[in-house]
């Protein structure tokens, strides 16, 4: 079902993006930077020197042809219609960088670390404006919010998740997942049962600006409500039987790509969720019962938890069995259609059109 682009890289893909133009960049394993055309053709290869991975890649939207990278604790400029040499390069953070966020005036960059840091680069005045230090383990991801160039969420290997507004050095908010798994703890479990625990490794926030999703080891995706200076947990679903390495909301939507170490990649509408949530902002959010919710699997069933049967059971709309331990997703349109791009431990991007499902 997957079309594979090939040719590019020889070792595994950790990271993908696309240009508004429709040109897909790749970053992998050993300092390898690619670049695509929609058809899948590579256009471009560099190895940066030192050969770290390379573990994140954007496009910038105003200036298609502008591609940042990270690849160990540097980040790099380049012109992608010429990858040999870089335009520029910042060397900010003290550990390696796991996820770039460009804000939507384009004019600062944020970098999370292995050190829990985010640097929020100055793109004008080429430094560093802020040093967002309060994740106590690896900052695995970091999202600007869309529409609102001062604010952003982050997520880590420290099970916490934070909102910030870069008028201030400390987090708005923070929530930790490990507390609803506290409770999980406590609720019967079958025999031999493994918890594990809720590192959080991917976020992302919809067009709107204001519902956001992490992504977590336990298999569970939430979704997250800003208001004002604090944020809500909507509601939270089983997604995956092994950890949620990726969660991406397609453009203009509230649908979720999710991809996991279980090698499916699942899409989900929760637009009626958050609509209803949106209807009736004084309903209490029952926190106690989604704490409660047991995943019980027993002979490869997984029983509905009372988070479910609170919200009604989530289903995906698509599940793929990709096979593969999922790296990064991407939706992004080729050739007029939406598509999902898949990295994996594999040298090859795995490419789904949505227009079949």
């Amino acid at each position: 079902m997957a079309v594979k682009w090939t040719g590019g890289h020889s070792s595994p893909i950790l990271c993908l993006n696309a240009s508004q133009e429709g040109l897909v960049a790749s970053g992998a394993e050993g300092g390898d930077l690619m670049a695509w055309g929609e058809d899948g053709t590579p256009l471009g290869h560099t190895r940066f020197q030192g050969a770290d991975d390379v573990t994140s890649v954007l496009f910038s939207p105003s200036c298609p042809t502008k591609l940042y990278a990270s690849h160990g604790e540097t980040i790099s400029l380049l012109d992608v219609r010429s990858l040999k040499g870089s335009m520029d390069h910042f060397h900010v953070n003290e550990e390696e960088i796991n996820c770039l966020s460009l804000n939507d005036t384009e004019n600062l960059l944020a970098s999370a670390d292995d050190s829990g840091s985010i640097k929020i680069l100055d793109l004008e005045n080429k430094k560093v404006s802020r040093s967002l230090k309060r994740h106590s383990n690896i900052c695995s991801s970091v999202a600007f919010r869309p529409q609102r160039p001062q604010s952003l969420v982050s997520c880590g290997l420290d099970m916490q998740v934070m909102l910030w507004n870069l008028q201030k050095s400390r987090p708005l908010w923070i929530t930790n997942l490990q507390e609803d798994e506290t409770e999980e703890m406590e609720s019967p479990q079958s025999p031999g049962q493994l918890l594990n625990p809720a590192l959080a490794h991917s976020v992302s926030v919809a067009s709107c600006g204001n519902i956001f999703s992490c992504g977590a080891e336990d298999g569970k995706v939430r979704i997250f409500r800003v208001m004002g200076v604090k944020c809500e947990q909507e509601f939270g679903f089983k997604g995956h039987s092994l950890g949620v390495s990726q969660v991406c909301f397609l453009p203009e939507s509230y649908l979720l790509l999710t991809g996991g170490n279980d090698g499916k990649i699942m899409l989900w509408d929760v637009s009626s969720e958050v609509e209803k949530k949106q209807k009736s902002p004084t309903k209490p959010t029952h926190r106690k019962k989604t704490k409660r919710a047991s995943y019980t699997k027993q002979g490869g069933n997984t029983h509905a938890s009372a988070d479910e049967e609170e919200h009604g059971k989530i289903l995906p709309k698509l599940s793929i069995e990709h096979g593969e331990k999922v790296n990064w997703l991407l939706s992004t349109r080729i050739k007029g259609y939406q598509n999902i791009l898949v990295a994996d431990q594999t040298s090859c991007i795995s490419v789904y059109p949505l227009k079949e499902f």
